[in-house]
């Protein structure tokens, strides 16, 4: 035999005749199950073992058997093949879009509503992919869709974004949440004069700049200065804020189903805020592709009945003014 060389590239054939070789203990009957004449399967171990150079069988007029070499070789060789199948098969899985890992960035809440509909009934049909959710604004969002760290984000708005593709998917009315002894409480439907006078709180997480610059907004539409205070605290706990009486704050519907103790929320007449996906159109990842033909799916329906400029107070605005 030739000694091993510094390079050794072992084809799977090799390894797959070897395996049958050394299960069935004889070229001819390997020969049969592979589909090969015992002639061919003798020609594959022998370049086989002239490529590790090592002997891996006995020759016997009745059949072959196992060197010590090759004893220890087949241990190595069924663990490339399971290692090489299983790959292949979580390729294929993923190829499929039924594994692999999907991330996505929010700006709205899962609680309910449209997007914990889209995650539960996708998560029903691909139990096996992962699903990673990353909370910012949508700045950051749109950098990770473009630098390929995101696959898609949920975002207010219908802002369409240099190198990026968007579909516009469902709207949000907006709730105030108000303290339970509220004056306030006692109306069913709120305007924008009911609330010139309120102190608001808002989060300095996403997103509560943009709520802090349609507050201005409005207010200054009707001729006043928003009581303002900026919190230093995400949504779940600007919520608790307000049942303690520090203020009010503006909401997504999704979020009313989280029932605080001493908080009750009210709708702004009018008011809707659209959601969009956005992505990448080099995004060739099949478990997202799937996650969005189920999102376009399901928003066929009327995302709001509510007046397109409605949604549109909520669209194109720079938070700084």
């Amino acid at each position: 035999m030739n000694g091993v060389t510094n390079k050794t590239f072992i084809d799977l054939r090799h390894l797959r005749h070897f395996i049958a070789s050394a299960e069935h203990g004889s070229f001819r009957r390997a020969g049969a199950a592979l589909g090969l004449s015992p002639s061919a399967v003798s020609r594959c171990i022998a370049e086989l073992e002239d490529q590790i150079g090592a002997s891996l069988f006995h020759r016997h007029t009745w059949g072959v058997s196992k060197t010590l070499a090759g004893e220890r070789f087949l241990i190595t060789a069924r663990k490339a093949i399971r290692v090489i199948s299983d790959g292949t098969h979580d390729a294929a899985a993923v190829g499929r879009g039924e594994n692999g890992c999907v991330r996505i960035g929010i700006y709205s809440s899962i609680a309910s509503g449209f997007l914990s509909e889209l995650l539960e009934k996708y998560g029903e049909r691909h139990p096996k992919v992962r699903i990673e959710l990353i909370c910012g604004n949508a700045d950051e969002h749109i950098a990770g869709i473009r630098q390929m760290r995101l696959d898609v984000a949920f975002l207010a708005g219908t802002r369409e974004w240099l190198d990026c593709e968007r579909a516009r998917l469902w709207s949000e009315r907006i709730f105030v949440a108000l303290p339970n002894t509220h004056p306030l409480g006692n109306k069913d439907t709120l305007i924008w004069q009911h609330l010139t006078d309120q102190t608001f709180l808002v989060s300095q997480a996403a997103p509560g700049e943009e709520v802090r610059a349609h507050l201005v907004r409005e207010m200054s539409a009707l001729g006043g200065h928003p009581d303002i205070h900026v919190q230093a605290v995400g949504l779940d706990n600007l919520i608790p804020l307000v049942a303690l009486g520090r203020g009010l704050t503006l909401v997504g519907e999704a979020m009313t189903v989280i029932q605080i103790p001493g908080v009750i929320y009210r709708p702004i007449l009018g008011e809707a805020l659209p959601f969009s996906a956005v992505w990448s159109a080099k995004n060739d990842n099949p478990a997202f592709r799937r996650l969005l033909s189920l999102a376009k799916v399901m928003s066929v329906k009327p995302v709001s009945s509510l007046p397109d400029q409605n949604a549109a107070l909520w669209q194109n605005h720079d938070p700084s003014q």
